[in-house]
């Protein structure tokens, strides 16, 4: 197999190269064209006489005497305290990770080493659920929401949030722990563990990369949400997906794009190092159970 690798033609391998670097710069162009905007004043980034002036930031240096300037980032972050949606968004993501995997560990590994049909329906019951547009579930929620008070609550949106989540994090772990043999649990009780220590000590440590996995989907859904933290949340506690969705404005109120493009870059930034921190864990996930024999 190797032989035919290296008598690969040259001309094959610079279609191939070349395809896998149209792929980088198709993914990465969008992010560092953001990045470099965010730098500069609505008229160069914007600019609809030379789209060059995002380049060479000629309005900017008329209105701020640089080529580069941090006003949408301090208007972002400190005029229109972007950083408290930042924190609720960190509040409400913990939250919702911990929560979805707690109960999505100890109901896939119940589901999967059970025996009874019931359980096969309790799985399609939850894909039903999952499958549903979350506006029509969170609609459900409003009504008692708003008679007990509960509504704009930050404990609110996370328990939606888990309900929304939870059929994912169950058919996710439940995938994972079929493809463990039944063998180690009961090689575990019979040197004297109860069924939830060998859960812990033995099954858990084998499936930690289809944890991190699940945790890592978990997390995207819970950060990257609107309609669900733009329905359920009041205005003081917004988090980072609405918060810049308001920068753009309405038809009534005229809103600041930069303070959007400053605020993307901020949001969008924490998951590049979240994946690259987290990339063996996620193949490691991903791949399990492909492989039997």
């Amino acid at each position: 197999m190797s032989d035919i690798v290296h008598r690969r033609s040259p001309v094959l391998n610079m279609v191939i190269w070349g395809l896998v670097l149209v792929w980088i710069v198709a993914a990465g162009f969008p992010f560092l064209w953001t990045l470099w905007g965010s730098f500069k004043v609505q008229g160069d980034f914007f600019s609809k006489a030379d789209w060059t002036n995002a380049i060479t930031g000629a309005r900017t240096q008329i209105e701020t005497g640089a080529a580069f300037t941090g006003k949408g980032y301090y208007g972002a972050w400190v005029t229109q305290e972007f950083w408290r949606a930042v924190l609720n968004t960190m509040l409400i993501v913990v939250s919702v990770v911990i929560i979805s995997l707690t109960l999505g560990t100890l109901g896939g590994y119940a589901l999967a080493r059970s025996g009874k049909k019931y359980a096969f329906y309790l799985l399609m019951l939850a894909l039903v659920f999952r499958a549903m547009p979350h506006i029509t579930l969170v609609s459900g929620y409003l009504l008692p929401f708003f008679e007990w008070n509960l509504w704009g609550h930050l404990p609110t949106t996370i328990i939606v949030m888990v309900a929304i989540n939870q059929p994912f994090t169950l058919w996710m772990l439940h995938s994972f722990f079929l493809n463990i043999p039944k063998d180690l649990d009961e090689s575990a009780m019979v040197d004297g563990c109860t069924r939830f220590q060998a859960f812990r000590h033995v099954i858990v440590p084998v499936m930690w990369p289809g944890v991190v996995t699940t945790g890592l989907f978990s997390f995207l859904l819970a950060y990257n949400d609107f309609t669900v933290t733009a329905t359920l949340l009041s205005q003081a506690n917004q988090t980072m997906v609405p918060k810049i969705a308001s920068f753009l404005g309405t038809t009534q109120t005229e809103g600041n794009v930069m303070f959007a493009v400053a605020a993307v870059v901020s949001a969008t930034a924490p998951l590049f190092v979240l994946i690259l921190f987290f990339q063996r864990q996620i193949v490691s996930g991903l791949t399990a159970g492909a492989v039997k024999g």
